[in-house]
């Protein structure tokens, strides 16, 4: 069966299945376990829960051993929640169990060959592949210039994702001041890519960067055989990925739960 975009129902189904309640991680170093009707995810860069099929009777039981889990570990931990989750009152179950709300975002599709075009970027700016550590050391520059002060976390996760085939490290140059940022994951067996990042420094934006950037990683998703291109898009992406067809799906709101910190 082919899905499309003017079919969000059905790319939202395939997303659940494929990226959440199937999800397989190829990194030695991440887990990915089946706990019942939670999916957890344990890794270096994050830990949480990725889906979950509970209702009224269980999700209470379960919303309290995930917590258990991770305060063994101790480590903080995300329950990525979406609009279409159940119970309809699991934000409020969460919030019960000592989990904090971070800012919603719009979970948004787009098919891949449509958006794999030639980048068009602004006079005197180019796209740089980022394959070494003095690209990442740019990037957190970048990242810093565009969201506010950087964390050593994000600059883990890029080195990490350096050398992997499943991941796109990318900068937008102009001449040697990163202006932009961004990398693209790789969901080898599901159709599906996810972009990242994607952040402009305040004086490049509005100029086409954050366009080319997205054009270029979806020409490296097409070329993998990628069908769709996921964003996790805030206030400032979301109105540029509709203008280039995206179509919001659902709503996905970060819970987190802090690790009980130990003296």
């Amino acid at each position: 069966m082919t899905y499309t975009v003017t079919d969000p129902a059905a790319v939202l189904a395939l997303y659940d299945r494929r990226i959440r309640r199937d999800a397989v991680d190829h990194a030695p170093e991440n887990l990915i376990e089946r706990v019942g009707d939670v999916v957890r995810f344990t890794g270096p860069d994050w830990n949480g829960i990725l889906w979950s099929g509970l209702d009224e009777t269980t999700a209470d039981a379960a919303i309290a051993a995930e917590a258990a889990h991770f305060d063994a570990l101790g480590v903080d931990a995300e329950w990525k929640l979406y609009s279409h989750d159940r119970p309809a009152d699991l934000a409020e179950r969460l919030v019960a169990a000592g989990f904090v709300a971070e800012d919603e975002e719009t979970l948004m599709v787009g098919a891949a060959a449509p958006l794999a075009v030639e980048p068009v970027l602004p006079e005197g700016v180019r796209i740089v592949d980022v394959t070494d550590t003095e690209g990442v050391a740019l990037m957190d520059e970048a990242h810093r210039a565009a969201f506010g002060p950087g964390s050593a976390d994000t600059r883990e996760l890029l080195l990490r994702c350096l050398g992997q085939d499943t991941a796109a490290l990318t900068l937008a140059m102009a001449g040697d001041v990163p202006v932009s940022a961004a990398r693209l994951e790789l969901y080898p067996g599901t159709g599906f890519a996810g972009l990242w990042g994607g952040g402009t420094v305040p004086g490049w934006r509005g100029r086409g960067v954050y366009r080319a950037l997205v054009a270029h990683r979806a020409r490296i998703a097409a070329a993998h055989g990628c069908q769709w291109l996921q964003v996790d898009a805030g206030a400032q992406s979301r109105p540029v990925l509709e203008r280039l067809g995206f179509r919001a799906l659902a709503t996905t709101t970060p819970y987190i739960r802090l690790a009980a910190r130990r003296d």
